[in-house]
């Protein structure tokens, strides 16, 4: 059995007693080796015990910070990976884009699609127009009116003026008269009355 040295410095000879060495003082003499006490144990070599939890405890940092390992993962990625990550993320954020914008215009074909679906009676419009250019007519008659009294106009309430030959035309092309009537209804009224006094006449 070979000699064994302890943490107090005692050296275990194979013969199971214990001894301390001799050693050289500071001003050179040599200390003796000492021999020790059978059963003696320095307070060095005795084991401290150790309870499991308390260790545990004492340990609990030495494991790092939780989530800290991820993160360093993450910064661990090779360029070449978090180059293609930020290139699916454009791709992605392009196509919530487009999809945006595809479901925007499906929203205005809609309404277009009910526009055009709503029914449109054309005399109702060509009634509707009439009824506007007869008003700019009345308006534009006033205001010759107003002139021809000596009234001054502004160069916008002349160009007026000057258009009232241009919305009778376009009245009459919507078959409508310069009062905004419609043509055929008092032509049918005339005729009316015409038909009902002929019979008068024949009796006289």
């Amino acid at each position: 059995m070979a000699e064994k040295v302890t943490k107090s410095g005692r050296v275990v000879l194979p013969s199971g007693e214990s001894i301390i060495p001799a050693s050289t003082r500071a001003d050179g003499s040599v200390r003796k080796a000492i021999k020790v006490k059978p059963g003696y144990k320095p307070p060095e070599d005795v084991e401290v015990y150790k309870n499991r939890s308390a260790e545990s405890w004492k340990n609990r940092g030495s494991g790092g910070v939780p989530g800290a390992a991820a993160a360093n993962e993450e910064q661990s990625i090779p360029p070449l990976k978090a180059a293609a990550n930020a290139k699916r993320r454009e791709r992605e954020k392009a196509k919530k884009a487009e999809e945006a914008a595809a479901k925007a215009k499906a929203e205005d074909s809609k309404q277009q699609d009910a526009k055009t679906a709503e029914p449109v009676d054309p005399e109702a419009e060509k009634a509707k127009e009439a009824r506007k250019l007869a008003k700019k007519l009345r308006q534009a008659r006033e205001l010759k009116d107003k002139k021809e009294s000596g009234g001054a106009l502004l160069p916008e309430q002349f160009e007026k003026v000057i258009k009232i030959n241009e919305l009778i035309r376009q009245l009459d092309k919507l078959g409508f008269d310069a009062e905004g009537e419609r043509k055929g209804e008092k032509s049918e009224d005339g005729a009316t009355e015409q038909d009902e006094d002929q019979p008068e006449k024949a009796e006289g």
